[in-house]
């Protein structure tokens, strides 16, 4: 049964009064108990260094776009992935500067297990944005301030060493591939040179001229052909309707009608050629006969106009057409085979354009990877001038850089709860456990020790409370036992002091 709240406070304080020995001795016991517990605490000394990230010197406005300097992102956990990397654990596990002359020949097993102890005993932390701390702790103030020097130094040490090894590797990188890049300019300029010296087609520009032209003559050269057939047909019904042979006498008419046909014939031939013509020359010096022939017949004939005689002769006409026909299919074929030549001249121009073509898509494979190469070659050549001055950066150790602040300090008391802690806290928690105690004690009880606690359980009113009585023997016992108690703590409380005064000062 619950005891009320209201009712705590006065039941502790009588169960108190009645076990007051027993109250004294959880006193003792709790008391000394802490302090034991003080004593034998395993105490740690922390030493730590604070770093300086200087990434705002000098060099880096003067240097910017001309250099790349190593950044450094969540600076505490960069140090600490640093530090926690296992030739760093091993360089410090084996000092013998910290952990004796036998710190280097250490077995496999030890050396795993002392490389576990340093990083379970490892801190970094931030302190602000450009600084931060590592930090050790060790049961030995001489361990701690040592070890914590060495992780100082180490990171220093093994961040220097990553940054030139990180630059000169870029470096080595790009420059490999630099002269890879040279290498493969060179093989396509060589390629392109023995292409350009096989492939002697000329340009595209010339041969669409070339082949323009050609067509253009092709096309007058059919033309010609036309006008010429038209021309032989004209002729061939011509001899159709002319007699091949004619019957001529020997008079002056029979001269002047040949002289005029001949005439007609100059007339029609002067109009298509010059007088240079040789058909021309001939027939003027034929008809220049014909009237010296003429006119000899004039002089020895009659005055009387009959005939002299008559032969069959060839016609002039129809033989001056079936000339001009004969010269017209001559000029029909030599047409036909210029038209043919010109054909045959445009099929091999045809496939020289194509020639050009294919040649076009490999010249410009050749030259669009050089030029490929050629943008990509130059950009190296400016990273590679950037890495090798980053490099001499950090081999200068310019640029983004560690520096040790706060160098480890020897520390001269331990680190969290002290001894002179747990002496102070050892009298209060001894004062208080006994009243805890009873007070723990009565809300588990189910003895009934208030009317409350009968008018709550059975709802019904309690009409009358008996007092307890106490004889006057009974109050001079009491007496003389709270006497007692009293003088038992004031001992108990003057050994605690005297144990924890003696335990400060080192006497035992």
């Amino acid at each position: 049964m619950a005891l009320p709240l209201s009712q705590l406070p006065a039941e502790i304080v009588r169960e108190i009064r009645a076990r007051k020995w027993l109250a004294l001795f959880v006193f003792a016991v709790v008391s000394f108990s802490v302090l034991a517990a003080g004593y034998f605490w395993p105490y740690k000394y922390q030493s730590q260094v604070i770093i300086f990230v200087d990434d705002r010197n000098i060099i880096q406005p003067l240097m910017e776009g001309r250099a790349v300097t190593t950044e450094i992102n969540e600076k505490a956990s960069a140090a600490r992935e640093l530090l926690w990397s296992r030739s760093v654990m091993e360089k410090i596990a084996t000092d013998t500067d910290i952990f004796g002359e036998k710190a280097d020949d250490l077995s496999p097993e030890r050396l795993a297990g002392r490389i576990s102890g340093i990083r379970g005993s490892m801190s970094v932390a931030t302190r602000g944005d450009n600084y931060f701390s590592i930090g050790y702790s060790a049961s030995s103030p001489l361990k701690a301030f040592k070890v914590a020097q060495k992780l100082g130094q180490a990171f220093i040490e093994e961040n220097n060493e990553r940054k030139k090894a990180e630059s000169r590797s870029a470096y080595d990188f790009i420059d490999k591939q630099v002269k890879s890049y040279e290498r493969q300019i060179a093989g396509v300029e060589e390629r392109l040179r023995q292409f350009l010296s096989e492939n002697v087609e000329g340009t595209e520009a010339n041969a669409n001229s070339r082949l323009s032209n050609l067509q253009g003559r092709l096309e007058l050269a059919e033309l010609e052909k036309e006008e010429l057939e038209t021309r032989a047909n004209a002729f061939e019904r011509q001899m159709a309707e002319i007699n091949p042979r004619i019957r001529q006498g020997q008079t002056s008419d029979a001269y002047q009608e040949r002289i005029s046909s001949m005439e007609a014939q100059l007339d029609s031939l002067r109009l298509r050629y010059h007088d240079t013509y040789p058909d021309i020359i001939i027939l003027r010096e034929q008809i220049a006969e014909l009237r010296k022939q003429r006119q000899r017949a004039l002089e020895t004939q009659d005055e009387s106009p009959e005939s002299l005689g008559g032969v069959d002769v060839a016609n002039p006409v129809y033989q001056d057409i079936r000339s001009s026909l004969v010269k017209t299919n001559t000029d029909i074929k030599t047409v036909e085979t210029r038209i043919q030549s010109i054909k045959r001249l445009i099929a091999e121009q045809t496939k020289r354009m194509e020639r050009i073509q294919d040649n076009k898509a490999q010249y410009s494979d050749l030259t669009r990877d050089l030029e490929v190469n050629k943008e990509i070659y130059n950009d190296l050549l400016k990273r590679r001038e950037k890495a090798r001055v980053s490099m001499h950066l950090d081999i200068e150790g310019q640029g983004l850089n560690y520096k040790i602040n706060e160098t480890a300090q020897y520390p001269n008391s331990p680190s969290g709860p002290k001894f002179s802690m747990f002496a102070l806290a050892g009298l209060f928690v001894g004062l208080v456990a006994p009243f805890g105690a009873v007070a723990a004690l009565l809300q588990v009880d189910p003895r009934v020790r208030t009317r409350e606690q009968i008018e709550d359980a059975l709802e019904l009113p309690i009409l009358e409370q008996l007092p307890e009585v106490r004889t006057p023997f009974e109050k001079r016992r009491d007496r003389r036992i709270t006497v007692g108690v009293v003088l038992m703590a004031f001992v108990v409380i003057g050994a605690y002091i005297s144990v924890a005064l003696a335990a400060l000062f080192g006497v035992f």
